[in-house]
């Protein structure tokens, strides 16, 4: 019997283009494929362990002629709309109250405030949620298993009482491992909105 459900943010609720942001990326840079530093950058930024100067400078001092500008508007390009139907949904899950509603996502700095900028209904959906982590301020990312085990220990929950939902399956195998109910959602062909009808088998 599922009594929490563990959001994701991309591609579950705000719309992400991850093609286009990995060729308009490799555009701007001029690169062919991204180096392994240039990766673990990244990576150390949505978990919070350097900072939005730091990682800007990592791409100055490696991309001469990019200009801030640039840099910010081509690292947050995978960002894109936030459907209504979507914002409905988690609402209606909120007033009912059935279940404890967490929101996990891998994120950054840049990306949340370009969100607060360009999303209006951004605090709406925050205020939906009763626990709401993001990657860079826990110091903790996705798929590593301390996340997930971060998140039943704070709340005190039982793994196999958690649905976790994520489109990608390194994110949902992990909390698989754990004993967490998963469903990795294909944003291509599925809709948060049809959780109840798609997977009423756990509820």
């Amino acid at each position: 019997m599922i009594k929490t459900i563990i959001f994701d943010f991309g591609d579950v609720f705000i719309n992400l283009d991850k093609e286009g942001a990995i060729e308009t990326t490799k555009a701007t840079l001029n690169l062919q494929e991204f180096p392994e530093e240039m990766l673990s950058v990244n990576c150390l930024y949505e978990q919070g362990l350097i900072s939005t100067e730091e990682f800007k400078d990592f791409y100055f001092q490696n991309f001469k002629n990019i200009s801030e500008e640039t840099l910010k508007d081509t690292w947050n390009y995978i960002l894109k709309d936030f459907p209504e139907h979507k914002l409905d949904f988690l609402k209606q899950l909120a007033k009912d109250g059935n279940y404890l509603l967490i929101l996990l996502s891998n994120t950054n700095e840049l990306h949340i405030d370009w969100v607060k900028e360009n999303i209006s209904v951004f605090e709406d959906f925050k205020k939906q949620f009763d626990k709401f982590y993001l990657s860079h301020e826990i110091q903790l990312r996705k798929p590593d298993t301390e996340i997930y085990e971060f998140v039943l220990r704070e709340n005190n929950l039982k793994p196999e009482e958690c649905l976790f939902v994520d489109d990608l399956k390194e994110n949902t195998d992990a909390a698989k491992s754990l004993g967490i109910h998963v469903w990795n959602i294909d944003p291509k062909t599925e809709d948060v909105c049809t959780l109840f009808a798609t997977h009423k088998h756990l509820f």
